[in-house]
């Protein structure tokens, strides 16, 4: 059965403040952010990202509670995001009050919370390059939807003759559960969470950076028909990530009591990571 969700998904987190406000790249007001994806842009190479899988997954870093590693996440700031200065934390907080605000269900309330965790990376020594930012698939071509697409020229893969067209090592309409995407916060939550949460949840969670398809609809060609179903929800739950964004922190002593409940709708004590 498909979970309900609220139909008014995007109202009140978007009277926050106006849409054309945030992912201003061209302004380019912070060009920590550029070099940031430079980096990335440069180093996100297939053989990276499998290595990194295989370094993090299944993950066994860590075990932890939920909240804790939200907790630990107050003390960072993601330098790919030109939008805020606010630590995670907050981030977390405004985008699950934005749903909860909007009515929507649990699962979806928990998603907006915990959305970033993946982010604890950079607690285990991740350089922010392999933590944060959008993400892309790589193994094929580098679409020039990719926020400064002009640095993969950094990349050895751009040069290869197999990896750099548009299918690459994949087959047309494989679906991307099957596509290697950069390596970040998104597909480690993903491993870390995915026996917990609905299907529709961790899809978002694994795809919610991937602005070059959901933002502009590059990589079509390797959807599988389960992802046109799924994708739906991360759209859905885009508003909430991008327009959530404030200038005044949540009350999070206040909160914590109803979060933490909602989590343990969800979770055990303590997950690996």
């Amino acid at each position: 059965m498909e979970p309900e969700i609220a139909q008014n998904h995007s109202q009140s987190a978007e009277e926050k403040k106006c849409s054309s406000n945030f992912r201003d790249y061209a302004a380019r007001s912070k060009p920590s952010v550029e070099a940031l994806y430079r980096e990335n842009h440069e180093k996100q190479t297939l053989e990276f990202v499998l290595a990194k899988k295989a370094e993090f997954t299944p993950p066994r870093r860590k075990e932890m509670g939920v909240w804790e590693c939200l907790e630990l996440l107050d003390g960072m700031q993601d330098e790919s995001d030109p939008d805020t200065s606010m630590s995670q934390m907050v981030h977390a907080l405004q985008c699950a009050e934005a749903a909860r605000a909007a009515g929507h269900p649990s699962w979806f309330q928990v998603v907006a919370l915990i959305h970033d965790a993946g982010k604890m990376l950079n607690f285990f020594g991740e350089p922010q390059f392999a933590v944060v930012g959008d993400t892309f698939p790589v193994g094929c071509a580098f679409s020039e939807k990719i926020i400064f697409h002009e640095h993969f020229v950094l990349n050895k893969d751009s040069q290869d003759p197999i990896l750099s067209t548009p299918n690459g090592i994949y087959e047309e309409h494989c679906g991307f559960d099957n596509v290697h995407f950069s390596w970040g916060h998104d597909e480690y939550l993903y491993h870390v969470v995915k026996d917990y949460l609905p299907e529709e949840a961790a899809y978002i969670i694994r795809y919610h950076s991937f602005y070059p398809h959901h933002h502009d609809g590059a990589y079509e060609h390797l959807m599988a028909s389960k992802d046109h179903d799924l994708m739906k929800w991360v759209k859905k739950f885009q508003p909430f990530d991008l327009y959530s964004k404030a200038d005044s922190p949540p009350d999070r002593e206040v909160l914590k009591p109803y979060y933490q409940k909602l989590l343990h709708e969800f979770f055990p004590d303590k997950i690996w990571w």
